[in-house]
C-alpha cells in the first residue's frame, strides 16, 4: 500500500519541511498542487533538489489551474489545455504520475455551465461531452508523448453536473481510447454517488491512475462511518497498485491524527 498526501495538507511552511514530516509519518507520496508558481521549470528544479533528499516520491502534478475545459470561449478552454500540459511535463521531469483533470465547475461554488443550451441540435450535456472527449484526445496525445497520464476525477452531484460515477470516467476514457487517459476513484465521492463501491472499483480495473482516500464526513480515515476494508480489499483483487492519496480535512493536531490515520488505513488494507 503506497499512501500519499495532498501538498497543503502536510505539515510544514517549504516543500522540504512538509517532506522531512510526512516521511516520518509513514507516507511514501506527495500530490503536488503548489498555488503561486510563476515560473514552473525553475520551480521544478527547485523540487527535484528537496526530492533528492527524501523518501518521499511525487505522485500528481498541478502546477497551472487557470481557464476551464468545457467554456463556450476558446480562450478559456486553451489557457486549460496549456496548463494541463505544462503540468504533465514537470510531472514526467519530478517522477510523478501524472496530472488530474477535473473538467466541469463546482455547483457549490456558485456557478453555473460555461456551455449553452443548443436543443434541438445538441443539450448542454452533449455539447459538453463531445467536446471533453475531443479536447482529452489532444491531451492525451501530448500526455503520451512525453510519457505521462492525465487522470479524469468523478465528482459527486453537489460538486460536480456530471461525471460522478467511477463508471463515467471509464466510458470517458474508453470513448478517448488512449491509454494516457485514465480515471480514479474518490472514496468520498463514491461514497455519495455510487450504489456499490466494491463492485464499481471492480468493474474499473485497468482504467484506474490514482486513488483519493477520505471518509463520510470529509474528515481524515477512521474520523467518520466509511468502512474502507471492502473497498480497499477490491483493489487489492484487481492488482491495483498506485497511490492512494489522503484528501481531506484535518481536525485537531496534525502530527497527531495523520499517523493516527496512516496506522488506521494500513491495518484496513492488511
Amino acid at each position: 500500500m503506497k499512501l500519499a498526501i495532498r501538498q497543503y495538507m502536510a505539515p510544514g511552511n517549504i516543500l522540504s519541511e512538509r517532506l522531512s514530516n510526512i516521511e516520518k509519518m509513514g507516507f511514501d507520496g506527495i500530490e503536488l498542487t503548489p498555488r503561486d508558481v510563476t515560473d514552473w521549470r525553475n520551480w521544478v528544479k527547485e523540487a527535484k533538489a528537496d526530492f533528492s533528499r527524501s523518501t518521499i516520491k511525487p505522485t500528481i502534478v498541478g502546477i497551472n489551474k487557470s481557464g476551464c475545459l468545457l467554456d463556450q470561449r476558446k480562450s478559456e478552454r486553451d489557457l486549460a489545455v496549456s496548463g494541463m500540459k505544462q503540468s504533465l511535463e514537470a510531472a514526467v521531469e519530478l517522477g510523478g504520475i501524472g496530472v488530474i483533470c477535473v473538467p466541469l465547475i463546482a455547483i457549490r461554488m456558485g456557478k453555473g455551465q460555461r456551455i449553452s443550451d443548443l436543443s434541438p441540435f445538441m443539450t448542454t450535456y452533449q455539447l459538453e461531452r463531445k467536446l471533453l472527449v475531443e479536447l482529452l484526445g489532444d491531451l492525451g496525445q501530448h500526455a503520451k508523448r512525453v510519457g505521462s497520464c492525465l487522470i479524469l476525477e468523478p465528482l459527486n452531484r453537489y460538486e460536480s453536473f456530471w461525471l460522478n460515477c467511477v463508471s463515467e470516467g471509464v466510458e470517458i476514457c474508453k470513448e478517448v481510447g488512449s491509454d494516457s487517459v485514465r480515471t480514479m476513484a474518490d472514496f468520498f465521492h463514491m461514497h455519495i454517488e455510487e450504489a456499490d463501491i466494491v463492485e464499481s472499483l471492480i468493474n474499473a480495473e485497468g482504467y484506474l491512475a490514482h486513488v483519493h482516500l477520505a471518509d463520510s464526513n470529509r474528515e481524515l480515515p477512521g474520523q467518520g462511518f466509511t468502512n474502507f476494508r471492502p473497498g480497499l480489499e477490491a483493489l487489492k483483487s484487481i492488482g491495483y497498485s498506485g497511490f492512494m492519496g489522503i484528501e481531506s480535512k484535518i481536525t485537531g493536531d496534525p502530527m497527531v491524527e495523520l499517523p493516527r490515520s496512516v496506522k488506521y488505513l494500513r491495518e484496513c488494507y492488511d
